[in-house]
């Protein structure tokens, strides 16, 4: 039941997404310049909440636009209408829909959806992790030297040791090839299905890694803080990777 809710409320926003791409739209920023929210943001959001809150009037929300919805029951949806607004504004359809389903504190159910590549990632916890309904796997590579690697940097941050860019200089010194999306829920999910080993971010948000989360750790991957310590969506720093490499990659990020 749960999951055909989850399935139904990413149709409704995949049509207003693909329905306003490439199209006129009022555009504005939130607390930075190219901190990015569109109206078809909020159109996604709204179609996604009327699905969830018609079959689920009692439940929690917690959705990137709108903020917190309370109910009095155990589940929380967790909601990213767009996932990478900056690539959806600029025309570059490298984004995606991302919800994920709670129940007294524990992420349970996820999905995300790229609706133009039409990749589906879907996640229900200790039933593995799929792609377009096919099981999938993180990779088997064990090297971080031969890694392919993912990353992303928040708006702003302060000017601290061991910050975002320093970390990512550090990385790349060492010649790996790192990438960037643009959108952390996409980059989990292809960490997920393989075509990333690793990948690391500061300042996230519960809608940026909720559902991507349990993708990766379905798909048999780890998923922690920088420290190491069992990873939460309602903390800002997330490294998740094959599990091969993990403790490579947390060397690498702590390296001073």
């Amino acid at each position: 039941m749960f999951k055909n809710t989850l399935i139904e409320a990413i149709e409704a926003a995949a049509k207003i997404l693909k329905g306003h791409f490439n199209g006129e739209y009022g555009i504005s920023s939130k607390g930075t310049i190219n901190d990015l929210v569109t109206e078809v943001d909020k159109k996604s959001e709204k179609a996604i909440i009327d699905v969830i809150s018609g079959k689920y009037p009692n439940h929690h929300i917690l959705s990137e636009e709108i903020g917190e919805i309370s109910g009095d029951s155990g589940y929380k949806w967790i909601i990213d209408p767009i996932d990478g607004t900056v690539n959806y504004a600029h025309g570059i359809p490298i984004c995606c829909i991302s919800i994920a389903l709670e129940k007294d504190g524990e992420v349970f159910m996820g999905a995300v959806y790229n609706p133009f590549s039409d990749e589906l990632f879907y996640a229900q916890k200790d039933f593995g992790s799929t792609l377009n309904g096919k099981m999938i796997s993180v990779s088997s590579n064990i090297d971080i030297e031969r890694a392919c690697l993912a990353t992303g940097f928040p708006y702003l941050w302060k000017d601290v040791p061991n910050n975002p860019v320093e970390v990512f200089i550090k990385i790349i010194k060492r010649g790996l090839p790192v990438r960037r999306l643009g959108s952390a829920a996409l980059d989990l999910c292809w960490l997920a299905c393989g075509r990333f080993d690793g990948f690391w971010e500061f300042n996230l948000n519960p809608w940026d890694s909720a559902a991507g989360f349990l993708i990766v750790q379905e798909a048999g991957g780890t998923v922690t803080d920088f420290s190491g310590n069992k990873f939460s969506p309602y903390q800002n720093q997330i490294l998740a990777t094959n599990g091969k490499i993990h403790d490579q990659m947390l060397t690498a990020i702590n390296q001073i």
